[in-house]
């Protein structure tokens, strides 16, 4: 069901910050409500709530598994795709503390992964070129140095929408020994998994399942080692007691999503084109990222002479929400570290990225305030 201007019901129209947050798909709202009622036990008493609850894990664990082409051993739910990146990250960098502490990581990670690798390790920055895909050259000689414990490598970068080279990086890691953490909150359901990973992190509300859902992979096999205090459920990957209606609601949304990523992102595609074609047309507008090899949602440019707070603020004003600054800390509206080791323009930078239900129309109203509203602060400041 759409309203006038083609967005879905219950999704705002010209709510242009999907990359922070999915609205809700509608298969994970109706699963969730059915699953309130029956998932609130837990899921490991032997009563029969706590039976059924138990069914419902392990058939949103089966979902997700399928969805991902992974084994459903290999899946455990956290309490957000934060939570997953640390234990993901920090549980193989423990497993490996006899080999060293070394952590090398693109420049470009998110902050999440940047602040495991300084709390479990010396993390060790890669550079990226002017798209943002890391330096290969740099990355493989950094797996070979002596104490390298564990890679980290995003399948996708959330602030531009670069796509990493992780298949070729997995490789560089696995001859000399080193796993690889991939940090796929950005596309995991938007697109496959890549090849040569150990551990894969997820965030639900990033595919328009429920907030407060992650998603933690490890391949069976890898040397793993819980980095926190224990607990005493069977999966010591999991960090206290799973939200099992909303595990099962992200598992739905996430199901749902995979079947119609060829279309959807298709369509996406061609209109983030089109706002890449029109960014570029504004005077001293730099569109960044890959323009092809990229998530097919979002696409980030930056203003020159225009302040990004008052570029979000304008867009707002005309019923565009978008994202500025570093997409990790955007309430702090700092210059984004990510733009910095790119070597591209920092300030009045704009992330747009569109939902699934995104319609033509919405960007059209974008495309045709964007200039006005550059123009506009640009005059306020004599320009």
């Amino acid at each position: 069901m759409s309203n006038a201007s083609g967005a879905s019901a219950g999704t705002p129209s010209g709510y242009l910050d999907a990359a922070s947050s999915e609205p809700l798909h509608p298969a994970a709202r109706d699963v969730l409500s059915a699953a309130l009622e029956r998932g609130y036990a837990d899921p490991r008493r032997l009563h029969g709530p706590g039976r059924d609850a138990r069914l419902l894990l392990d058939n949103a664990r089966a979902v997700v598994a399928e969805a991902l082409g992974v084994r459903a051993d290999e899946v455990t739910f956290t309490s957000s795709g934060t939570e997953a990146v640390h234990r993901g990250l920090l549980g193989l960098a423990r497993a490996r503390e006899r080999a060293g502490r070394r952590l090398p990581h693109s420049a470009v990670e998110h902050s999440a992964v940047l602040h495991a690798a300084r709390w479990g390790g010396d993390p060790v920055e890669l550079p990226v070129d002017r798209r943002g895909r890391v330096r290969m050259a740099a990355l493989a000689e950094e797996v070979a140095a002596p104490g390298t414990a564990v890679l980290a490598l995003q399948s996708a970068n959330h602030e531009v929408g670069t796509v990493q080279p992780v298949a070729e990086a997995a490789a560089a890691a696995s001859a000399s020994g080193v796993p690889v953490f991939v940090d796929a909150c950005a596309s995991m359901g938007r697109l496959p998994l890549p090849e040569g990973w150990d551990a894969v992190a997820g965030s639900a509300h990033k595919w328009g399942g429920p907030a407060g859902v992650g998603v933690l992979v490890v391949r069976k096999g890898t040397w793993w080692v819980n980095p926190f205090p224990g607990d005493d459920r069977v999966d010591e990957r999991a960090g206290g007691f799973e939200n099992v209606p909303a595990a099962l609601a992200a598992a739905a949304a996430l199901r749902a999503v995979v079947a119609e990523r060829d279309g959807v992102g298709a369509r996406q595609r061609a209109l983030v084109d089109r706002v890449r074609a029109a960014a570029a047309a504004v005077a001293d507008v730099e569109v960044v990222g890959d323009p092809v090899d990229r998530l097919p949602h979002l696409v980030t440019f930056s203003c020159l002479y225009v302040d990004g707070e008052a570029l979000v603020t304008g867009l707002d004003r005309r019923g565009f929400g978008v994202a500025s600054g570093s997409a990790c800390t955007s309430s702090t509206l700092t210059p984004s570290r990510v733009l910095e080791a790119m070597g591209v323009l920092t300030h009045g930078n704009v992330r747009v990225s569109l939902t699934r239900s995104t319609s033509e129309a919405e960007v059209d109203g974008f495309l045709a305030a964007l200039p006005d509203v550059v123009g506009d602060l640009r005059a306020e400041v004599g320009l």
